[in-house]
């Protein structure tokens, strides 16, 4: 009977992922319309093209190195002991935690009856990668040269979001331990830092033409299409309810893990392995949308465009703690980070000239940074990780949520990891003439350089046949 629970709850486990990843996809769908109805319509065929092809971009890259970082770095630079061991593996390939299986080996060139977690396990991070440049995506259109952004989207999708995944969204990651880091939802492992890096980009890139008047004022260039814009924010909205599930860990025992030997308790968990149930996190993520979507309406006096957005930003702002919030919690912290990413985006905006085409700075990184914070204060002393109250393994003990850890944790994500690489990468392919597309190109649109490129192609093709 032993054998036939696990090896239902094995099959369970990987269709619940597959459904997950499946349902995230619908994330990428909603980034694709949402973005093409921001932009001007001649912008529209490179705005489009620029987010698909950061699909087999970031996925190649994740496949051959992002997951490796992944599993390779959670402890950082020595600075925690790792409690990884086989009693503690959420894949269940006896080589699980071997960094270098991650790579491309011949385990993974064909079926392996052996294995039915890691393939959509490593899906389920593929799509948050995904997610991550998406974000950087829309904050940067109408400018961004398809070569930097190629960069970019490799960037923050296999590299840098992967390493605070790493330090803050692992069990055995170094900032649970001491920091007392919790981020169930990723409010910043994956929003706090897309939006930092999309700001540190934004700082280099500069606004589009005609942006600001000649006194320094803004224009808004508001969505050429709205419907389609509203369309895909619900596509996102749904796509980021899949994503919630995909956070968690479907059916976990945790009696061996909390010392209770020869008794079961069988029950989802967070990605830290803390008991939370897909029931808890559907109040909470309902609620934190509503939240988020009445302030956006009040805030922004019925602008449709903030109005949607600010759905998104209420659901990113709760997700740090939407695991262990009351759901009136969820509510309120939804509303609290709508307001402040709203107005942190117009003063941002008039003080240093930054043109942030979707608000995508505002809705993931300034609403990820303030739910961080808000977390550390309401969930104040609860325990950062399951292992935290469960059995130690090496002597290690686990930091409970606090705010000071939460705060800098906050840094960490849109800061250190996100901002600085952002600025840095753009500097440099500034530097290189290779950030930024010409001004004549700029006014005459980029879809109109995508038919010139055509053109000259098909001439060039022609002139070699003869």
């Amino acid at each position: 009977m032993t054998d036939q629970l696990a090896a239902l709850t094995t099959i369970f486990t990987e269709f619940y992922y597959w459904v997950t990843v499946v349902l995230m996809f619908l994330i990428h769908v909603g980034f694709c319309m949402y973005e093409v109805g921001a932009s001007r319509y001649k912008h529209h065929q490179h705005t489009l093209m620029k987010n698909t092809m950061l699909i087999p971009l970031v996925t190649v890259t994740w496949f051959l190195f992002g997951w490796w970082i992944y599993w390779a770095f959670p402890t950082g630079p020595g600075l925690a002991p790792s409690i990884m061991n086989e009693s503690t593996a959420l894949i269940t390939d006896e080589s699980a935690f071997s960094a270098t299986w991650y790579t491309a080996t011949s385990e993974l060139m064909a079926i392996n009856l052996g294995d039915h977690i890691s393939g959509v396990f490593w899906a389920a991070f593929l799509l948050f990668s995904w997610t991550a440049a998406s974000i950087v995506s829309g904050a940067i259109i109408e400018r961004i040269t398809t070569f930097a952004f190629g960069i970019l989207a490799i960037a923050i999708g296999s590299v840098f979001w992967t390493i605070d995944a790493a330090w803050g969204w692992h069990f055995d990651g170094w900032m649970l331990k001491l920091l007392g880091y919790h981020d169930a939802y990723a409010s910043g492992v994956i929003h706090a830092i897309a939006g930092g890096f999309a700001l540190g980009v934004l700082m280099v890139l500069g606004p589009r033409i005609g942006k600001f008047s000649s006194s320094g004022e803004p224009r808004n260039i508001g969505p050429r299409n709205p419907w389609l814009v509203t369309v895909g924010l619900f596509l996102i909205y749904t796509g980021f309810w899949g994503f919630y599930a995909a956070c968690n860990i479907p059916i976990f025992d945790l009696g061996p893990e909390y010392g209770m030997e020869g008794i079961s308790y069988w029950t989802a968990t967070n990605i830290y392995v803390t008991p939370t149930t897909l029931s808890g996190i559907t109040f909470n993520f309902l609620m934190s949308l509503s939240g988020g979507l009445l302030a956006g309406y009040w805030i922004a006096k019925g602008d449709p465009f903030w109005t949607y957005s600010s759905g998104l930003a209420g659901v990113i702002c709760a997700s740090a703690g939407n695991d262990l919030y009351h759901p009136i919690q969820s509510m309120i912290i939804g509303m609290i980070g709508v307001v402040i990413a709203y107005k942190l985006h117009y003063w941002v905006e008039r003080k240093f000239k930054i043109d942030d085409a979707v608000g995508a700075v505002a809705v993931h990184g300034y609403a990820g940074f303030v739910g961080l914070v808000i977390c550390g204060f309401v969930l104040n002393g609860y325990p950062s990780s399951g292992y935290s109250v469960g059995a130690m393994w090496d002597g290690t003990t686990y930091a409970t949520i606090n705010p000071l850890g939460q705060f800098i944790g906050a840094i960490i994500m849109f800061v250190v990891l996100g901002l600085i690489p952002g600025y840095i990468i753009a500097k440099v392919l500034n530097g290189m003439g290779k950030l930024r597309i010409p001004r004549e190109v700029e006014i005459a649109g980029l879809d109109y350089e995508m038919m010139e490129t055509a053109k000259e192609d098909e001439k060039a093709v022609a002139s070699a046949t003869r």
